[in-house]
């Protein structure tokens, strides 16, 4: 691949196979079934033959009569594939002895030891520039290269390998925390080929993950501009309606500023009734299934998995209430500036319980879909941000900003219309959106399978720097 170009189409699935890359001319049993053949000059050896590795005991205390240090810590190898001198790290202190065994040097790569989730142990992030007073943080193991033998971004794309990595997750231990003990780190194998090649097949990965991840970020781009423009076009048909020809009127509010005409200006609170009763269930039996809806069930995007359904007994206390076609918010931070929300609809029985960080909203004089269009508008958000109340991390939005909110309100029929309007644009939107998602998976599928083959002699890429 000589440009960008060759990724551009990637919703077809050939254009990004490893397969246009030609295989070693002679290959040899590697004798490890998972593996498979490799080339016929690699070596095969444990970690602790190819590198130096340890497993850091340096916290993040600061200790008296220590020295002051900055830290590569988990947070840091977890979140970057890189590392750098330049990063906002933390602060503590070591004795010079760790000082001595857990600095941090170029071409070193640091290696998660511990999680909650098996998935995430032996994630790699090499160092690229470094300093004197950085070290190596607790729960990481530190794996240097030997000089000549072995090429740190190599073993750092080793590490990249699903197929040689599945070896540190399946020897971790533990139940609701995994460790990977030191021995089982120096125990794995890995593939050695020479030092050159190893050196051109790092540059290869080198450059050709940084096309895709360049091409990824565009697509992740192209969807929050999607994303930002079905939200201002949502913002503008709910303030201003679809006929750019309509004579307006000031609506008297500054941040709403002039509306259609024969709209009217109506605080929400007269046209919906907020949290309502359940005595609409009072009849049934307390051993009625009704949908539940957890928070991670509705999306930022008006979608609801209603795959959960609890018994009235079991939900009639301690949650939130709701019915066919009401409407609710998360009010709780960051839910709430993320647009979570939805019309509830196909609900077991008719009604619904949830968590009781949702409010819910049945509209009077008004569609639910009209309503569920306002609260994720981007003034709703935009205002209600500023009304939530409590502490950092707990902040809700209260009822009062809800009822208090000023809204211009169309006839039934006009909110229809524009309904129906907004719905054949999100379903336009929808599709764009689906085939940018799309194309993430494919090209990031496509960047492991090409780090697995070249790491492991799949693809001959001697040629190809």
């Amino acid at each position: 691949m000589k440009n960008d170009s060759s990724y551009s189409n990637n919703s077809n699935k050939s254009s990004l196979s490893v397969a246009k890359h030609k295989p070693y001319p002679a290959y040899k049993e590697s004798g490890i079934e998972w593996l498979g053949e490799v080339p016929e000059h690699w070596d095969i050896q444990k970690v602790k033959h190819a590198v130096t590795y340890a497993v850091s005991n340096v916290d993040k205390k600061t200790q008296e009569g220590e020295a002051s240090i900055r830290l590569f810590n988990y947070t840091d190898v977890y979140n970057n594939e890189f590392l750098t001198n330049e990063m906002d790290l933390m602060v503590a202190s070591a004795s010079q002895g760790q000082i001595g065994n857990f600095i941090a040097n170029v071409d070193d790569v640091l290696v998660t030891k511990d999680s909650e989730d098996w998935r995430d142990i032996a994630k790699p992030a090499l160092v690229i520039s470094s300093a004197p007073d950085i070290v190596c943080g607790y729960h990481l193991a530190l794996i240097r290269p030997y000089k000549n033998r072995t090429e740190g971004k190599f073993i750092f794309r080793l590490l990249q390998s699903a197929l040689i990595n599945q070896q540190f997750q399946i020897t971790s231990n533990g139940v609701t925390r995994y460790g990977l003990p030191k021995s089982a780190i120096g125990e794995a194998l890995i593939t050695i080929p020479p030092i050159q090649e190893q050196k051109a097949i790092a540059a290869f990965l080198d450059r050709e993950t940084a096309r895709i991840d360049a091409l990824i970020q565009k697509k992740e781009r192209l969807i929050e501009l999607l994303k930002e423009k079905r939200i201002a076009l949502i913002t503008y048909a709910v303030t201003k309606g679809l006929d750019p020809k309509v004579k307006m009127k000031d609506s008297g509010i500054e941040w709403l500023g002039d509306v259609p005409e024969h709209w009217e200006v109506y605080r929400l609170r007269y046209n919906i009734r907020l949290n309502p009763s359940k005595n609409a269930i009072s009849h049934l039996d307390r051993d009625t299934e009704l949908s539940f809806i957890p928070m991670d069930n509705v999306g930022v995007d008006g979608s609801l998995n209603l795959d959960t359904v609890r018994t009235i007994s079991e939900v009639e206390c301690g949650y939130t209430f709701f019915a066919e076609n009401d409407v609710a918010i998360a009010k709780i931070t960051p839910c709430f500036e993320n647009g979570k929300g939805c019309v509830f609809h196909s609900l077991v029985g008719g009604y619904g319980f949830g968590t009781t960080e949702l409010t819910v909203m049945r509209p009077r004089d008004m569609e639910s879909k009209y309503l569920f269009y306002i609260t994720i508008s981007d003034l709703f958000r935009k205002i209600g941000e500023g009304w939530m109340q409590g502490s950092a991390g707990q902040k809700r939005v209260p009822d009062e900003f809800i009822k208090e909110f000023r809204v211009p309100v169309p006839s039934i029929k006009e909110q229809q219309a524009i309904v129906e309007k907004l719905h054949k644009l999100e379903t336009k939107t929808d599709l764009l959106l689906d085939k940018a998602k799309n194309s993430i998976t494919l090209l990031r599928e496509y960047r492991a399978s090409l780090i697995n083959a070249a790491v492991t002699g799949k693809i001959d890429l001697r040629d190809e720097i």
